[in-house]
């Protein structure tokens, strides 16, 4: 059995990296890198890209999406007052959005597949070896982010439905923000929300970081990203 793992997928202007170093590690982590106008990758190595580290829940909440269990999930991670927000959600039928921070990564339905069966292996492994009693695994984060649900005194989650959409009582900063609307419409791609001032915008669902009710008609909050807020001219 080995006891690395390190998966790459790859699109045209993003790449996402799984990657598992010990299966006694109760973590795993995803690196992110996009392509330059240059058209050369981002290196990690020159602290470029985006790193978040995903405890044993949270893999367990990435997969209850990979398997259809959930529509989409969602979360916040927080290191050194940075916060980044992370969202799993499906696209119609054949194909999954990872939005981490600013790198958004689509899965096509054979990619969704593989680090479907790879996170179950992965998960197995870490069940049997990185939870014995003896000794704790938890070694200080050195990367980029840690869950938000170990700074409870920062940011507070509450999961509301089944859905576990991520109500925020502070700022989130200035790359994503949050408002109040009302679904009037709904495409493959985007949404359509009435705001408090009954004005009506056009989102796509790929700045949209938070889960949500695709029922019309009733109000909701939304976490999403601000360049398009500012686009649309809508205040938060």
């Amino acid at each position: 059995m080995a006891d690395k793992h390190n998966k790459s997928f790859f699109g045209q202007s993003t790449g996402m990296f799984l990657q598992s170093s010990l299966k006694t590690d109760p973590f795993i982590f995803f690196r992110f890198i996009r392509k330059k106008e240059s058209s050369t990758w981002e290196k990690p190595s020159l602290g470029e890209g985006k790193t978040i580290k995903c405890s044993l829940e949270e893999i367990v909440m990435i997969l209850k999406v990979l398997k259809r269990n959930l529509k989409s999930w969602s979360t916040v991670h927080v290191f050194k007052e940075e916060k980044t927000s992370i969202s799993v959600k499906w696209e119609g039928e054949n194909k999954i959005w990872l939005n981490v921070g600013e790198y958004p990564k689509m899965l096509k339905i054979d990619q969704i597949e593989i680090l479907k069966l790879l996170m179950e292996h992965i998960l197995a492994e870490k069940i049997e070896f990185a939870t014995s009693s003896g000794k704790s695994n938890e070694t200080p984060p050195k990367v980029n982010d840690v869950p938000v649900d170990s700074n409870k005194d920062i940011i507070e989650e509450n999961v509301v439905d089944d859905n576990l959409e991520i109500v925020e009582e502070v700022n989130l900063g200035d790359k994503v923000k949050k408002i109040e609307g009302v679904i009037k419409g709904e495409t493959e791609k985007g949404l359509l929300l009435q705001m408090s001032n009954n004005n009506e915008h056009w989102f796509p669902k790929s700045a949209i970081k938070s889960t949500y009710d695709s029922a019309k008609g009733s109000k909701q909050s939304f976490i999403i990203d601000s360049w398009i807020l500012e686009k649309n001219k809508v205040e938060a």
